[in-house]
């Protein structure tokens, strides 16, 4: 059984996801719930065997596990159990309570574990296909609505477009260096890599930007964000960002890292045009899933400050930067799933007039979120953008970090936008009581962005072992 230890959670996740198949299609009657429990379950124990998993290399070398690929799980985990758990109460309201939902996102989170582990171009690949056949999926899980089916299509045809320029990326830098390896094309570009290489991994960029919903590769995301039940929405703004951003962090600083040269302005440009586009464009957004959109785009880009730096800072301020990210955004969407009012979900930023005087706990917990994605001190986001900024003064990066400052200051005016709403703004009619289960990750995500500034050292240790891990 040790051997087994260092795959025994894609096992779990694989082998569990299979038999809740089974239970579910020879059920009599639709056994939703137990298969979410049962997914979530998989979730916890799949972390825990993620944490006894010993360093190393598996399968000939096309996978790998250390102490970053054991963080960068970890955010993964939580994040697709909340958004497991924010599903319950919403999908049976709106009439999408599938078996096959929670089996959907625990094959997703087995691609996802694949990405973050792969040690080849190859592994790598079918891990991203992995998540991205799944996720498809889940965007269009209410198969009644024209919106979801909508955002379930374009999903699609655009992540088909991304894969196949990732496998393009893939196919050239296999074909110039002869070799789909980490470590071997680490070692054969340690001397400098040709034209064709430096264009495959271009390709390759392309295709990782386009999962973080990097402008200007970001097209997909307000759609699918707006038109896919919020519950799956949830699951798309934390998981996958998480997955692919660290995914991003290996590819760039495992086998090319020494083409910095060729790399680090490529990630400064996309680091600049997300986080002036999430700025600008949320501004005018009236729906409140599209605002959280344009935030996740804005968001990726102060994450690529710290990939730009190319330092074991940037690497620690940037997976700090993803944890503190995936907890904000899954509270932020339990209040969103919350907003229900006579049975019926509502969307707008209008329909939170008065909420303060209504459900002072509901108001109080979102106004935590949006002063967080704001970067507000003291609490979590703030010493997030801290980090990556630094992280880039200290890299010698002062333009980026300047124009990342800057463009937090434009992008604080959407978020405080919601709580003037909320507070200042006549009252909407009340909204209907929100279940135990979305109360709850409202306030776990509430009380870890606020008291983050109290207990620090923890998630900033772990980030710290792990960006040593990746970069040693």
């Amino acid at each position: 059984m040790t051997s087994l230890l260092p795959v025994l959670p894609a096992l779990l996740l694989g082998v569990g996801g299979m038999a809740l198949l089974l239970i579910g299609v020879l059920a009599k009657r639709e056994p939703t719930c137990f298969t979410t429990a049962g997914a979530i379950v998989l979730l916890l124990l799949a972390a825990l065997a993620s944490c006894a998993a010993p360093d190393g290399l598996l399968f000939g070398g096309l996978l790998k596990t250390s102490l970053f690929t054991r963080f960068a799980d970890g955010v993964v985990y939580l994040a697709a159990a909340a958004a497991l758990v924010l599903s319950l109460d919403y999908n049976s309201k709106e009439g999408i309570a599938r078996f096959e939902y929670p089996i959907l996102v625990l094959f997703a989170v087995l691609g996802m574990i694949v990405m973050i582990s792969a040690a080849d171009l190859m592994s790598l690949y079918i891990g991203f296909e992995l998540q991205s056949l799944a996720l498809y999926i889940t965007a269009a899980l209410a198969r009644d609505s024209v919106r979801s089916t909508e955002a379930g299509l374009k999903y699609f045809v655009l992540g088909a477009l991304a894969s196949g320029l990732l496998i393009y990326g893939i196919s050239l830098v296999y074909g110039f260096a002869g070799t789909t390896n980490f470590a071997a094309l680490a070692g054969l570009l340690a001397g400098g890599a040709g034209y064709g290489t430096v264009i495959g991994l271009v390709f390759i960029m392309v295709g990782l930007a386009f999962k973080i919903s990097a402008a200007p590769f970001h097209m997909w995301t307000p759609d699918v964000y707006e038109g896919a039940p919020t519950s799956v929405t949830a699951l798309f703004g934390t998981a996958p960002k998480a997955a692919a951003m660290a995914l991003f962090l290996s590819v760039m600083i495992g086998p090319f890292g020494h083409l910095l040269a060729q790399w680090q302005m490529i990630i400064e440009i996309l680091a600049i045009i997300s986080m002036a586009l999430g700025g600008l464009a949320a501004i005018s957004q009236s729906n409140i899933k599209r605002l959280m959109a344009y935030s996740s785009i804005g968001h990726m880009g102060y994450a690529l400050m710290g990939l730009a730096a190319d330092t074991e800072a940037g690497i620690q301020a940037t997976l700090v930067y993803l944890a503190i990210y995936v907890v904000m955004s899954f509270g932020a969407f339990a209040c969103i799933i919350a907003m229900r009012r006579r049975g019926q979900a509502v969307e707008t930023i209008a329909d939170l007039a008065g909420l303060a005087a209504q459900r002072p706990g509901f108001a109080f917990a979102l106004a935590v979120f949006m002063w967080a994605m704001a970067g507000i001190p003291p609490l979590s986001g703030f010493f997030g953008k801290l980090y990556v900024f630094a992280a880039a003064f200290n890299a010698g990066l002062t333009t980026l970090a300047i124009i990342g400052i800057i463009t937090s200051v434009i992008s604080a005016f959407y978020y405080l936008r919601v709580i003037k709403v909320m507070y200042f703004d006549a009252g909407a009619p009340e909204f209907d009581a929100a279940p135990k289960s979305v109360n709850f990750i409202m306030a776990l995500g509430a009380a870890a962005t606020a008291l983050f500034v109290f207990l620090p050292a923890p998630l900033l240790s772990a980030a710290d072992a792990a960006a040593k891990a990746l970069m040693g």
